[in-house]
Protein backbone atom coordinates (compact mmCIF):
# COMPACT_ATOMS: atom_id res chain seq x y z
CA UNK A 1 0.00 0.00 0.00
CA UNK A 2 2.95 2.54 0.71
CA UNK A 3 4.74 1.52 -2.27
CA UNK A 4 1.40 1.92 -4.48
CA UNK A 5 0.68 5.47 -2.76
CA UNK A 6 3.51 7.45 -4.17
CA UNK A 7 1.73 6.07 -7.84
CA UNK A 8 5.07 6.69 -9.51
CA UNK A 9 7.51 3.61 -8.78
CA UNK A 10 5.30 0.87 -9.10
CA UNK A 11 8.37 -2.43 -9.43
CA UNK A 12 10.05 -2.19 -5.75
CA UNK A 13 13.89 -1.91 -6.28
CA UNK A 14 14.72 -5.36 -4.77
CA UNK A 15 12.83 -6.47 -8.03
CA UNK A 16 14.86 -4.77 -10.37
CA UNK A 17 17.90 -5.81 -8.40
CA UNK A 18 16.87 -9.33 -8.63
CA UNK A 19 16.53 -9.08 -12.24
CA UNK A 20 19.64 -7.36 -13.10
CA UNK A 21 21.66 -10.04 -11.77
CA UNK A 22 19.58 -13.26 -12.74
CA UNK A 23 17.07 -11.98 -15.31
CA UNK A 24 19.29 -12.53 -18.20
CA UNK A 25 19.86 -16.34 -17.88
CA UNK A 26 16.15 -16.92 -16.89
CA UNK A 27 15.12 -14.81 -20.34
CA UNK A 28 17.15 -16.90 -22.29
CA UNK A 29 15.86 -19.98 -20.63
CA UNK A 30 12.20 -18.95 -20.86
CA UNK A 31 13.05 -17.77 -25.06
CA UNK A 32 14.70 -20.84 -25.66
CA UNK A 33 12.42 -23.45 -23.62
CA UNK A 34 8.77 -21.77 -22.73
CA UNK A 35 7.87 -19.45 -24.78
CA UNK A 36 7.74 -22.30 -27.99
CA UNK A 37 5.57 -24.39 -25.42
CA UNK A 38 3.09 -21.70 -25.20
CA UNK A 39 3.09 -20.74 -28.79
CA UNK A 40 1.80 -24.09 -29.47
CA UNK A 41 -0.86 -24.23 -27.04
CA UNK A 42 -1.23 -20.42 -27.60
CA UNK A 43 -2.02 -20.79 -30.95
CA UNK A 44 -5.44 -23.01 -31.04
CA UNK A 45 -7.07 -20.09 -29.16
CA UNK A 46 -5.79 -17.32 -31.75
CA UNK A 47 -3.10 -15.71 -29.52
CA UNK A 48 0.72 -15.35 -28.94
CA UNK A 49 2.40 -15.46 -25.45
CA UNK A 50 2.97 -11.62 -25.75
CA UNK A 51 -0.99 -10.99 -26.02
CA UNK A 52 -1.21 -13.46 -22.12
CA UNK A 53 1.68 -12.65 -20.70
CA UNK A 54 3.38 -9.01 -21.55
CA UNK A 55 6.78 -8.52 -23.43
CA UNK A 56 9.82 -11.15 -22.63
CA UNK A 57 12.64 -8.78 -21.40
CA UNK A 58 15.49 -9.48 -19.02
CA UNK A 59 13.01 -7.09 -16.99
CA UNK A 60 10.88 -8.88 -16.27
CA UNK A 61 11.93 -12.40 -16.43
CA UNK A 62 11.31 -12.87 -12.73
CA UNK A 63 8.03 -11.16 -12.51
CA UNK A 64 7.78 -9.24 -8.92
CA UNK A 65 4.70 -11.70 -7.57
CA UNK A 66 7.12 -14.23 -7.66
CA UNK A 67 10.22 -12.87 -5.73
CA UNK A 68 7.87 -11.03 -3.28
CA UNK A 69 5.89 -14.85 -2.40
CA UNK A 70 9.47 -15.73 -2.24
CA UNK A 71 10.35 -13.60 0.48
CA UNK A 72 7.28 -14.15 1.90
CA UNK A 73 8.15 -17.37 2.59
CA UNK A 74 11.20 -16.49 3.73
CA UNK A 75 9.45 -13.47 6.21
CA UNK A 76 6.91 -16.36 7.17
CA UNK A 77 10.01 -18.85 8.73
CA UNK A 78 12.18 -15.74 10.38
CA UNK A 79 8.69 -14.28 11.95
CA UNK A 80 7.99 -17.76 13.84
CA UNK A 81 11.61 -18.52 14.60
CA UNK A 82 11.70 -14.57 16.04
CA UNK A 83 8.33 -15.27 18.01
CA UNK A 84 9.76 -18.58 19.37
CA UNK A 85 12.82 -17.82 20.74
CA UNK A 86 13.96 -19.80 23.43
CA UNK A 87 11.14 -21.49 24.43
CA UNK A 88 10.46 -21.81 28.00
CA UNK A 89 7.54 -23.08 30.60
CA UNK A 90 8.66 -21.16 33.56
CA UNK A 91 9.44 -17.65 31.95
CA UNK A 92 7.96 -17.50 28.51
CA UNK A 93 8.75 -14.42 26.29
CA UNK A 94 6.50 -12.03 24.98
CA UNK A 95 6.65 -13.45 21.39
CA UNK A 96 6.31 -16.93 22.56
CA UNK A 97 3.06 -15.88 24.37
CA UNK A 98 1.57 -14.45 21.13
CA UNK A 99 3.21 -17.46 18.78
CA UNK A 100 1.14 -19.51 21.75
CA UNK A 101 -2.34 -17.58 21.44
CA UNK A 102 -1.85 -17.63 17.56
CA UNK A 103 -1.53 -21.71 17.87
CA UNK A 104 -4.31 -22.10 20.60
CA UNK A 105 -7.10 -20.32 18.37
CA UNK A 106 -6.22 -21.77 14.90
CA UNK A 107 -5.73 -25.01 16.83
CA UNK A 108 -8.99 -24.71 18.50
CA UNK A 109 -10.68 -23.64 14.86
CA UNK A 110 -9.22 -26.68 13.00
CA UNK A 111 -11.31 -28.84 16.02
CA UNK A 112 -14.09 -27.04 15.68
CA UNK A 113 -14.15 -27.45 11.83
CA UNK A 114 -13.06 -30.75 11.21
CA UNK A 115 -13.21 -32.39 14.39
CA UNK A 116 -10.52 -34.28 16.82
CA UNK A 117 -9.50 -36.21 14.09
CA UNK A 118 -8.35 -33.32 11.97
CA UNK A 119 -5.63 -32.13 14.60
CA UNK A 120 -3.26 -33.90 12.33
CA UNK A 121 -3.85 -31.64 9.68
CA UNK A 122 -3.06 -28.73 11.65
CA UNK A 123 0.39 -28.01 10.24
CA UNK A 124 -0.57 -27.64 6.35
CA UNK A 125 -3.97 -25.55 7.93
CA UNK A 126 -1.23 -23.56 9.97
CA UNK A 127 1.38 -22.91 7.01
CA UNK A 128 -1.40 -21.40 4.70
CA UNK A 129 -2.61 -19.41 7.10
CA UNK A 130 0.60 -18.05 8.35
CA UNK A 131 2.33 -17.54 4.57
CA UNK A 132 -1.14 -15.94 3.46
CA UNK A 133 -1.41 -13.73 6.36
CA UNK A 134 2.48 -13.14 5.75
CA UNK A 135 1.95 -11.88 1.97
CA UNK A 136 -1.32 -10.14 2.86
CA UNK A 137 0.40 -7.73 5.14
CA UNK A 138 3.61 -7.25 2.99
CA UNK A 139 2.05 -4.16 1.10
CA UNK A 140 2.33 -2.33 4.16
CA UNK A 141 5.90 -1.88 3.93
CA UNK A 142 8.26 0.09 1.71
CA UNK A 143 9.80 -1.33 -0.93
CA UNK A 144 7.33 -4.63 -0.77
CA UNK A 145 4.39 -5.41 -2.17
CA UNK A 146 1.54 -8.17 -1.25
CA UNK A 147 2.26 -11.13 -3.66
CA UNK A 148 -1.39 -11.93 -3.28
CA UNK A 149 -2.61 -8.75 -5.00
CA UNK A 150 -1.84 -10.89 -8.20
CA UNK A 151 -4.11 -13.61 -9.41
CA UNK A 152 -1.04 -16.27 -10.25
CA UNK A 153 -0.51 -16.79 -6.77
CA UNK A 154 -3.68 -16.95 -5.19
CA UNK A 155 -4.75 -19.28 -8.09
CA UNK A 156 -1.59 -21.56 -6.55
CA UNK A 157 -2.51 -21.41 -3.42
CA UNK A 158 -6.25 -22.13 -4.23
CA UNK A 159 -4.65 -24.85 -6.69
CA UNK A 160 -2.32 -26.46 -3.64
CA UNK A 161 -5.79 -26.25 -1.29
CA UNK A 162 -7.27 -28.19 -3.79
CA UNK A 163 -4.69 -31.25 -4.40
CA UNK A 164 -4.18 -31.54 -0.52
CA UNK A 165 -7.84 -31.89 -0.03
CA UNK A 166 -8.63 -34.23 -2.81
CA UNK A 167 -5.68 -36.13 -1.30
CA UNK A 168 -6.65 -36.76 1.95
CA UNK A 169 -9.90 -37.82 0.90
CA UNK A 170 -8.02 -40.75 -1.24
CA UNK A 171 -5.80 -41.33 1.12
CA UNK A 172 -8.63 -41.81 3.71
CA UNK A 173 -11.49 -43.69 1.44
CA UNK A 174 -9.69 -44.30 -0.97
CA UNK A 175 -10.27 -43.11 -5.02
CA UNK A 176 -13.73 -44.89 -5.77
CA UNK A 177 -14.86 -43.82 -2.22
CA UNK A 178 -14.11 -40.66 -3.00
CA UNK A 179 -15.67 -40.66 -5.86
CA UNK A 180 -18.46 -41.84 -4.39
CA UNK A 181 -18.96 -38.91 -1.63
CA UNK A 182 -19.95 -36.70 -4.92
CA UNK A 183 -22.94 -39.20 -6.04
CA UNK A 184 -25.47 -38.41 -2.77
CA UNK A 185 -27.44 -40.68 -0.96
CA UNK A 186 -30.03 -41.22 -3.29
CA UNK A 187 -28.89 -43.43 -6.28
CA UNK A 188 -31.87 -42.42 -9.24
CA UNK A 189 -30.47 -38.89 -9.41
CA UNK A 190 -26.86 -39.70 -8.48
CA UNK A 191 -25.58 -39.25 -12.21
CA UNK A 192 -26.94 -35.48 -11.99
CA UNK A 193 -25.88 -34.57 -8.48
CA UNK A 194 -22.45 -36.15 -9.39
CA UNK A 195 -21.86 -33.85 -12.12
CA UNK A 196 -23.10 -30.89 -10.14
CA UNK A 197 -20.81 -31.34 -7.49
CA UNK A 198 -17.93 -32.38 -9.94
CA UNK A 199 -18.03 -28.93 -11.24
CA UNK A 200 -18.67 -27.53 -7.87
CA UNK A 201 -15.24 -29.10 -6.87
CA UNK A 202 -13.29 -28.47 -9.61
CA UNK A 203 -14.26 -24.34 -9.74
CA UNK A 204 -12.81 -24.55 -6.01
CA UNK A 205 -9.26 -23.34 -7.01
CA UNK A 206 -10.64 -20.38 -9.26
CA UNK A 207 -13.20 -19.42 -6.40
CA UNK A 208 -10.85 -19.57 -3.69
CA UNK A 209 -8.22 -17.26 -5.79
CA UNK A 210 -10.09 -14.71 -7.36
CA UNK A 211 -11.66 -14.17 -3.75
CA UNK A 212 -8.63 -13.46 -2.13
CA UNK A 213 -7.09 -12.04 -5.37
CA UNK A 214 -9.96 -9.45 -5.19
CA UNK A 215 -10.07 -8.27 -1.94
CA UNK A 216 -6.34 -7.38 -1.83
CA UNK A 217 -6.18 -6.11 -5.57
CA UNK A 218 -8.93 -4.14 -4.53
CA UNK A 219 -7.41 -2.52 -1.46
CA UNK A 220 -4.31 -1.74 -3.23
CA UNK A 221 -6.35 0.49 -5.82
CA UNK A 222 -8.67 1.94 -3.41
CA UNK A 223 -5.10 3.51 -1.74
CA UNK A 224 -3.96 4.65 -5.71
CA UNK A 225 -6.91 6.00 -6.38
CA UNK A 226 -7.65 8.23 -3.14
CA UNK A 227 -4.04 8.88 -2.98
CA UNK A 228 -3.89 10.85 -5.96
CA UNK A 229 -6.71 12.69 -5.32
CA UNK A 230 -4.95 15.95 -3.65
CA UNK A 231 -1.16 15.41 -4.42
CA UNK A 232 1.17 15.41 -1.99
CA UNK A 233 -0.46 15.31 0.69
CA UNK A 234 -3.20 12.52 0.22
CA UNK A 235 -0.20 10.00 -0.79
CA UNK A 236 1.35 10.89 2.89
CA UNK A 237 -2.01 10.67 4.49
CA UNK A 238 -4.08 8.04 3.05
CA UNK A 239 -1.86 5.08 3.77
CA UNK A 240 -1.72 6.03 7.97
CA UNK A 241 -5.21 6.26 7.59
CA UNK A 242 -6.22 3.22 5.82
CA UNK A 243 -3.67 1.18 7.81
CA UNK A 244 -6.27 -0.29 10.28
CA UNK A 245 -8.39 -1.53 7.44
CA UNK A 246 -5.89 -2.79 5.16
CA UNK A 247 -4.50 -4.77 8.52
CA UNK A 248 -8.24 -5.91 9.09
CA UNK A 249 -8.90 -7.15 5.55
CA UNK A 250 -5.74 -9.07 5.40
CA UNK A 251 -6.59 -11.30 9.12
CA UNK A 252 -9.81 -11.58 7.21
CA UNK A 253 -8.80 -13.08 3.91
CA UNK A 254 -6.89 -15.15 5.59
CA UNK A 255 -9.11 -16.60 7.94
CA UNK A 256 -11.40 -16.94 4.98
CA UNK A 257 -8.96 -18.78 2.91
CA UNK A 258 -8.11 -21.53 5.96
CA UNK A 259 -11.52 -21.79 7.00
CA UNK A 260 -12.87 -22.48 3.64
CA UNK A 261 -9.84 -25.04 3.01
CA UNK A 262 -10.73 -26.53 6.44
CA UNK A 263 -14.43 -27.19 5.40
CA UNK A 264 -13.58 -29.02 2.08
CA UNK A 265 -10.77 -30.72 4.05
CA UNK A 266 -14.12 -32.03 7.00
CA UNK A 267 -16.03 -32.74 3.54
CA UNK A 268 -13.43 -35.59 2.71
CA UNK A 269 -12.22 -36.70 6.47
CA UNK A 270 -13.89 -39.00 8.80
CA UNK A 271 -12.88 -39.40 12.65
CA UNK A 272 -11.05 -43.03 12.86
CA UNK A 273 -13.45 -46.27 13.52
CA UNK A 274 -11.86 -46.44 16.74
CA UNK A 275 -13.16 -43.21 17.97
CA UNK A 276 -16.74 -44.35 16.91
CA UNK A 277 -16.61 -47.34 19.30
CA UNK A 278 -15.31 -45.32 22.06
CA UNK A 279 -18.21 -42.88 21.64
CA UNK A 280 -20.37 -45.71 21.21
CA UNK A 281 -18.74 -47.33 24.87
CA UNK A 282 -19.20 -44.23 26.42
CA UNK A 283 -23.12 -44.00 25.79
CA UNK A 284 -24.02 -47.20 26.27
CA UNK A 285 -24.11 -48.15 22.48
CA UNK A 286 -26.76 -47.01 19.92
CA UNK A 287 -29.44 -44.26 20.82
CA UNK A 288 -32.03 -47.26 20.43
CA UNK A 289 -29.85 -49.57 23.11
CA UNK A 290 -29.66 -46.78 25.29
CA UNK A 291 -33.21 -45.88 25.76
CA UNK A 292 -33.98 -49.29 26.33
Amino acid sequence: MFLFAGGEHHTPLIVEFINHYFGKPVHEFQVAYTRPIWDVILSNFGTTPEAVFGEYTVDNAIPWYTIMFIIACILTMIIIAILKGKLSEDDPSNGQLTLEAGFLALKNLVVSVIGEHGYKYFPVVATFAVLILISNLMGLFPMFMPPTAHVNVTFALGIASFVYYNYVGIKENGIIAHLGHLTGPIWWIAPLIFSIELFSNLIRPITLGIRLFANLFADEQIAVIISGLYAPFTQFLVPVVTMPLAIFIGFVQTLVFTLLSMIYISEVSHPPHDDHDESHAHTGGTPAEATA
